[in-house]
């Protein structure tokens, strides 16, 4: 019996103790309302800086396969080209970095648009060359016979080319837009308050990371797996529509 007392006694002794470290981590002080503000950042600069990734990699694909395809527009391409290897060249962090400390060093500016911008911009590299191998990977058939129809250069990018490599490259703008929902934690190193660093801030305060952490990254993975399911949904319509 006395056996028995000692183990359900430790039992409620770890539980008990499970249940103060929760409290004194995400309820006391209302420290919950870092990760809800954290996660509120975190879906902002991720919402924005995709819209910025795709309007800029859009572009500067479309400049990269007219000039493969028509040699025009040379200095654009020349000026994408190194744009694309600047930003694939250097981590992310570095490039906040920049953003932040060199570039609007002496301007008074939101610290989530500086995030926003930096993600933005990084992600936009990626997207260009994802969809320029969408593109690329369009039998150049159709283009001539787009051409041969007497449709312009843009109706036939619109029309006919960019629909086929859309539906080619999903899966992998998907894991880049993944990617990137996970990369906005390196803003937490210029203090942007996003998930990581609304865990950190509760840590530093509880001297216990193991329920900010772990809060954090369940967080993560199911946005992550929304995310994917998003992309899977999408990828299956589409087949259907070819269908």
């Amino acid at each position: 019996m006395n056996t028995y007392m000692r183990f359900f006694d430790k039992i409620f002794t770890f539980f008990k103790s499970i249940g103060e470290s929760f409290y004194d981590s995400v309820i006391y002080d209302n420290r919950y309302e870092f990760i809800l503000k954290g996660l509120f950042h975190t879906i902002i600069i991720a919402f924005f800086a995709v819209i910025i990734g795709i309007i800029i990699g859009i572009i500067i694909a479309l400049i990269r396969h007219n000039y493969d395809t028509n040699g025009k527009m040379r200095i654009g391409n020349k000026v994408s080209t190194i744009y694309v290897n600047i930003i694939r060249g250097t981590p992310v962090l570095l490039q906040l970095m920049i953003i932040y400390y060199v570039i609007f060093k002496s301007v008074n500016v939101n610290i989530v648009i500086v995030g926003i911008l930096a993600f933005g911009l990084n992600s936009a590299a990626y997207v260009s060359e994802i969809i320029r191998s969408g593109l690329i990977s369009v039998d150049k058939g159709q283009m001539e016979a787009g051409l041969a129809l007497g449709l312009s250069y843009g109706k036939v990018m619109r029309y006919i080319i960019l629909p086929q490599a859309i539906r080619n490259i999903l899966p992998a703008l998907g894991n880049e837009f993944i990617t990137l929902l996970k990369e906005t934690s390196a803003g937490a190193y210029i203090g942007i308050l996003e998930l990581t660093k609304a865990s950190d801030i509760i840590a530093s305060r509880t001297y216990d990371y193991f329920f900010p952490l772990i809060i954090t990254a369940f967080i993560y993975l199911i946005m992550t797996l929304g995310l994917s399911k998003l992309v899977n949904v999408m990828e299956r319509r589409l087949s259907n529509a070819r269908s």
